[in-house]
Parts: structure tokens; sequence; C-alpha cells
């Protein structure tokens, strides 16, 4: 949707521009709004959502946020809802991870401080909950199916781990302002319930608000409660409920086969979970995968990964390769342990940016990347501004295309997402694209 302003200039109209702390997150909550009609592009940094085309209706900007110095996050979301709003955003929402993953320092509360700060909110809500996918928030604890957060693996997540179930505590060790609780009660009794409570709160100096929410029922309830809010925050799910009170909105066709890429194709592999090890597996038995050693590489990269390279390059004619720094939990402690823990983490992503943007140079145009942070990496070092995404389905939310003279298609996926087969079914996806185009 498209309006003139008084400047003369035509721009698009958005009814909504999403701030997400990850890329791959925010490709996710692009694709389910692409599922449900809404054509809604990435944009990899704020100066990329310029000259977006008339029939976008949200924009994601997808931003390295998550474990970056506080001071850097809040400075690059301000910069990036300038540039939201600039563009006719009616409405900013931030988006974090469904378990709340952060930092002892932040940074989803200075985020959403400096946010609020922008949009004059007076109260912003929190809501973090996916019922549908069995993360439920009730008494501001978050669980996932029947455990709280901080009896999942998450809590031994080596960058931001997870120990602490209980949301209001988790934000207001992040924030300045005090932290309050819209419960489950309050939502059941009605929107006007909860908009009496959050007017009382607000005036005794509450101004940040966890929500309660077990069932899609309370997600269609927040959404029609922070439906003319300047910001909301939360997770994937809830700009869909926006979505569904938009007016003179007309739905697109939700896209399961982008464009193709013409190439060779690479999986790219940052995260130590189980799951992408598992996945890793799986494609290691029928194609070869290169395994950086963190230790020596931090000796000798320019050595590593010029191996890497020439590996790369007598295999590719063959079919798909990997390039990894995936281990065990051992591999992990050890890596940490001579390079510590954000040290360990940043040499991984380095390396396989730089490798990637080395694949891509002997003509990889097709790549599958785990890691929430290296997909990041990866995205950056292509030299990627501005996606287009697929609707969501079994690659969950990670499909997108860089559609120029020179097309790029990739799937990225966080750590614990996917089933055993994803990494083929990615492949696949991708190689139907090139037949569909004939």
């Amino acid at each position: 949707m498209r309006r003139q302003y008084g400047d003369g200039e035509d721009r698009t109209l958005l009814e909504l521009g999403v701030i997400a702390d990850d890329l791959t997150g925010g490709v996710k909550v692009a694709s389910l709004l692409e599922e449900h009609g809404v054509r809604c592009p990435v944009a990899t940094s704020a100066d990329a959502v310029e000259g977006l085309a008339g029939d976008v209706q949200a924009v994601v900007v997808g931003r390295k946020l998550l474990s970056r110095p506080a001071e850097e996050a809040v400075a690059d979301a301000k910069h990036s809802a300038r540039a939201l709003l600039a563009q006719g955003a009616k409405q900013l929402y931030y988006k974090y991870s469904t378990l709340f993953c952060s930092t002892a320092r932040g940074n989803i509360g200075p985020v959403a401080e400096a946010l609020m700060e922008m949009t004059h909110t007076e109260c912003v809500l929190f809501c973090p909950g996916r019922p549908e996918r069995k993360a439920t928030v009730y008494q501001g604890r978050l669980f996932v199916g029947r455990d709280m957060l901080h009896e999942t693996p998450r809590r031994y997540d080596p960058v931001t781990p997870m120990t602490n179930s209980n949301l209001v505590e988790v934000l207001q060790s992040q924030s300045r302002v005090e932290v309050g609780l819209l419960n489950h009660d309050t939502m059941r009794a009605g929107r006007a319930a909860c908009e009496r409570y959050l007017a009382e709160q607000s005036a005794a100096g509450v101004r940040f608000f966890i929500v309660d929410v077990i069932d899609p029922g309370d997600l269609a309830r927040v959404a029609a409660l922070a439906g003319h809010s300047a910001l909301v925050t939360g997770s994937d799910d809830l700009p869909v409920a926006l979505s569904r009170g938009w007016r003179n909105v007309a739905p697109t066709e939700p896209r399961t086969l982008l464009p193709a890429a013409p190439g060779h194709a690479a999986v790219i592999s940052g995260s130590c979970t189980p799951r992408t090890s598992r996945q890793l597996a799986r494609f290691e038995a029928a194609h070869p995968v290169f395994r950086i050693d963190l230790l020596k590489a931090a000796c000798d990269e320019r050595g590593v990964l010029g191996e890497a390279v020439e590996w790369a390059c007598a295999r590719l004619v063959n079919g798909p390769v990997g390039v990894a720094t995936t281990t065990d939990a051992a591999g992990v402690k050890r890596a940490q342990a001579q390079l510590g823990q954000k040290g360990a983490s940043a040499l991984a992503d380095d390396l396989l940016g730089r490798m990637s943007r080395a694949l891509y140079e002997i003509g990889v145009r097709k790549f599958v990347v785990a890691g929430g942070e290296t997909s990041g990496s990866v995205i950056g070092s292509l030299g990627i501004e501005r996606l287009e995404v697929g609707a969501y389905d079994d690659l969950q939310g990670g499909y997108c295309h860089r559609a120029d003279d020179d097309p790029v298609s990739l799937v990225v996926k966080s750590g614990s997402a996917g089933e055993d087969d994803f990494i083929d079914v990615a492949l696949e996806r991708m190689r139907m694209a090139d037949a569909a185009s004939g």
C-alpha cells in the first residue's frame, strides 16, 4: 500500500515494522506473516528499508542485537526504528526469542526502553508465548511444554544461559523501569479490565508488563489489546494475530517456492545443539563435511580457510558439501577454555562467514545455514541487503532469497529448529525452485 506525503514523495505505508534481535528470528516472523497472506520482506540493515515495493504491508529489519553490548544494541535498534518510522510504519514490533534469550545485562530491557521513549509509549507489553508451539507463560513463568524454562537445555546455552523462568525477574534485572505482570485472570476478564489494570499500574509507575499467554485465544486477546499501541514486543506469533486486525489490506498468495538460484549448494553449520548435530550427521552420511577445528584456526585462520576452500573446490562438482564448526559438548568446553565463551563463538561465526564468501566466489548459490548468529554472519559476508521470504512450512520459516542479477537462495535455521532430515528437505526445496524455473 502506498501513500503520497506532504513532501510529494510516494512511499510505502507499512502496517508493521519489525525489529528482530537476530536475523534468523526475523526471517521466521516474515515467513509466518507470508503464510497468512502478508507480503513481508526482510532487510538486513536500516538503509535497506528504503524503496520497498507497493504491495509490502510489513517489513522486518533483522539485526544482530541479542549478544552485543547493550549500548551498541540500543543504538542499532534506534537506527532501525527511525528508518521504519520514516517509511510510515504505523506500529513497531520488537521481536525476541520465544525463550526470552538474553544476557544478564540485556538486551531485551535496554532496547525496549529506548523504543518506548522514541514512540512515546506509556506502557509496553511483552508477549514471548507461542502456545501453538507449547511455549506458554503463566504467572509470569515461562514453560516449554511441561518444563519450566530453567529446566530445559537452554539453561546450559553457552551464550545466553537461561537459569530463571520468572520473566518478570529476568526483565527487571535488565531494566531501569518497573516491570509488572498482566496475569491470566485479568486477561480472561476482558479487554476493558486489562485496560483499566494497565492504566492503574502505569499511574503507579509500572511501564513494562509480562503477559500471561497459555492458549491461542490469549494471543488474540493480546493482539486486540495492543492493536493501536505504537510499540509492542514479543516472539514469532503475535505479529500474525496483529495482522488480523488490519483493515483494507488485501491478502497475497503464500509462496512455497521462491525464484531459482542456479549454482552449487553448501551447508554451513555453526550451531552445537544436539538437534543440529543429528541433522549434520545425517547429511554427512551421504555428503562430505569439512569440520573446522577452532583451536587450530585460532593459530592459523588463513591456513585453515585456505585448506577448507581447496577441499570444497575438489568436491562441489559431485554435489553439496558441508563446512562446520559444530562439535560435541566436550569440544565446546575445550574451545571455550582456551578462547573464552564469547571468543570461541565470535571466531566460529567469523570463520564461517568468510568461508561462505569464499564458497560464493567458487559458484555456490544455495546455502543451508544452521545457527542464528552464524546465519547473520553468512548473510552479512554475502553482502545481502534484502530478502524475499517463503511462507512458513516444514522449513521452519527459514527459506529466503536474494533476487537480483546474481540470485542467492538460503535456508537459515536456529540451532534447535527442524527435524533430523531438515538439511535434506532444505536442499531439495531449492533444487525444486531451480527446476520450476525451467
